[in-house]
């Protein structure tokens, strides 16, 4: 994998807003207690010994930035290669979820042509999987195509997906949405560096279009091919899939398949000691990160670093990020309780399992 470099867009949200992506964009959403979002895309090009990262940013990038810092956890602080932070452009016109803008990557073709490798491998931050991206990589170089899509079976319908319209294992066209049994595009495929290049000077006119919009005329002559992964996927563009991936890794099996011992999800490293239960304190089906302390009830949830569940306080069905404290008698149930915040005594934080409540980051 010498002879490839990999980008990451983390400049891109879904069209609903939320109070979970109301300060922070989506690559950097806590997920599991003690990962972001970013974290997979990261970690699959690194577990796959690709060593020049660079990664588009949003205009509130801190959150990012605050947790890659120089990419050492990732094995990206290096002399030769390493992590490069890339300025994204203002939004173009596209209104059908681009993740791959033109002018983003032309106004960083520098990291491009000062590059020797032959290949990029591109990656956005909305999809949660593990993948060895050689497998991406061999497939690619074997079928002789111009570009390599990443895809899957849709599982269901999705407003904010890319799919691709396809014939055999060809890319005939796109569109967005997906419905199930869909192409799903998981936003990662693989080109040579020089053909990207060459588009830059084809679709100069329409460089506010996303990569794959401005190709829908010419995916007669651009050998666009897919590869289909079957393993566990969940895109995260809204409150109910960021939930809904939080509660799927409280199976033993999609956490077993996503986290296998030979391929880790990287994060940031934390000193925090072990997650402290107290007498008298309840845990059933749930992952409690480090530094947190259990008096209470703590049933089918997922709670970040630093959460205090005080006695008498029940938490079910809820997602708590780092920081939280849950005072004595509250109740939070079908919830996502953002960083920081402080559940008073006796207070109760209730949504549905269709419409979960979201109480949104502290500010103080």
């Amino acid at each position: 994998m010498q002879k490839v470099i990999g980008l990451i867009t983390c400049n891109y949200s879904a069209k609903a807003t939320s109070p979970l992506t109301e300060y922070r964009p989506i690559s950097s959403l806590p997920f599991l207690g003690r990962y972001r979002l970013v974290d997979f895309a990261l970690s699959n090009l690194v577990n796959a010994g690709i060593r020049t990262v660079g990664m588009v940013m949003p205009y509130n990038y801190r959150s990012i930035i605050d947790h890659v810092e120089s990419g050492k956890d990732w094995d990206l602080d290096r002399k030769n290669g390493g992590l490069f932070v890339l300025p994204g452009s203002a939004f173009g016109t596209s209104r059908t979820g681009a993740r791959f803008l033109l002018r983003d990557l032309v106004h960083n073709k520098v990291f491009f042509t000062r590059s020797t490798s032959d290949y990029v491998i591109f990656s956005s931050a909305n999809f949660v999987f593990n993948m060895d991206f050689n497998e991406l990589y061999r497939a690619h170089v074997e079928s002789g195509a111009d570009i390599t899509v990443l895809t899957a079976s849709a599982p269901r319908a999705d407003e904010d997906v890319v799919a691709f319209n396809v014939e055999g294992s060809r890319v005939t066209g796109v569109h967005n949405g997906v419905n199930f049994g869909d192409a799903a595009f998981l936003d990662t495929f693989i080109m040579s560096r020089q053909l990207l290049l060459d588009m830059f000077d084809w679709y100069a006119p329409t460089d506010y279009l996303d990569l794959f919009e401005a190709m829908a005329g010419d995916f007669g002559r651009v050998n666009v091919q897919t590869y289909n992964f079957g393993g566990y996927v969940a895109p995260i563009f809204n409150k109910k899939e960021y939930f809904s991936a939080n509660m799927d890794f409280l199976d033993p099996a999609v956490s077993d398949e996503v986290f296998p011992v030979d391929r880790f999800i990287k994060t940031k490293a934390h000193d925090t000691p072990p997650a402290k239960f107290e007498i008298g304190s309840r845990v059933q089906n749930s992952r409690i990160s480090s530094g947190s302390r259990i008096y209470g009830t703590v049933c089918d949830s997922v709670l970040g670093r630093g959460v205090i569940v005080e006695a008498g306080a029940t938490v079910r069905n809820s997602v708590v990020m780092q920081g939280c404290i849950i005072k004595s008698g509250a109740r939070v149930e079908n919830a996502i309780v953002d960083r920081n915040n402080t559940v008073p005594a006796g207070t109760e934080l209730r949504g549905t399992p269709d419409d979960v409540l979201v109480k949104e980051k502290s500010r103080d």
